[in-house]
């Protein structure tokens, strides 16, 4: 079988709408081989680009047409098939949490990888390296989100007030979870600080 049959067998086996990327072609044949047969799929109308290195089997809406996933999805997608660990920005995190109102104006994601811009169609998206891996602690989790957001309010906004309203956003097994992480002695004791309150 060659490179071109190889990845148009594996890609028929794929969910319609689900974001995949290069990297699962690896063990198929070279960068170049891949990248040609991809290449053709796309022309032939079998998947459509998405994102350099990013494609999905389209999904068709009888209203719209075809339907294409979500950036968070898109990003999703990179970090699983690359190895990479991604974590949402604490400011879009304490956003989602309720705890802020000034989400960024562009997606922005801390990664184990390096920085650099995705254009996803018209959206471009920031990946900012960071090499505290605290800051990464469970990714893609309500936990995680959390502590993203924790992080980004700071040692001074990270108050009782602001640990119960992620409490009842997450939920008590997430914030157990949450409670585990390897965190700062400030972020302990802001946790600590919020269960005491609630007596």
């Amino acid at each position: 079988m060659s490179v071109a049959e190889a990845i148009r067998a594996d890609i028929r086996k794929f969910p319609r709408g689900r974001p995949f990327t290069t990297s699962r072609f690896a063990a198929l044949g070279s960068r170049g081989a891949v990248d040609r047969a991809l290449a053709r799929i796309v022309a032939d109308g079998g998947i459509e680009r998405l994102s350099r290195g990013v494609f999905v089997r389209p999904r068709k809406s009888r209203f719209v047409g075809n339907v294409h996933p979500g950036v968070a999805e898109v990003v999703r997608a990179i970090f699983r098939d690359n190895g990479e660990t991604v974590q949402v920005h604490g400011a879009e995190a304490a956003c989602r949490l309720g705890l802020s109102t000034q989400a960024p104006m562009e997606p922005v994601y801390h990664t184990s990888a390096s920085s650099r811009p995705i254009r996803i169609g018209s959206t471009t998206v920031r990946m900012i390296h960071t090499s505290n891996r605290r800051r990464l602690q469970f990714a893609g989790e309500p936990a995680g989100l959390a502590l993203a957001a924790l992080w980004y309010l700071g040692k001074d906004n990270a108050t009782p007030e602001a640990v119960a309203r992620i409490e009842a956003a997450i939920g008590p097994e997430a914030f157990a979870r949450l409670r585990s992480a390897d965190m700062p002695a400030w972020l302990a004791d802001a946790l600590d600080a919020g269960a005491a309150a609630r007596g």
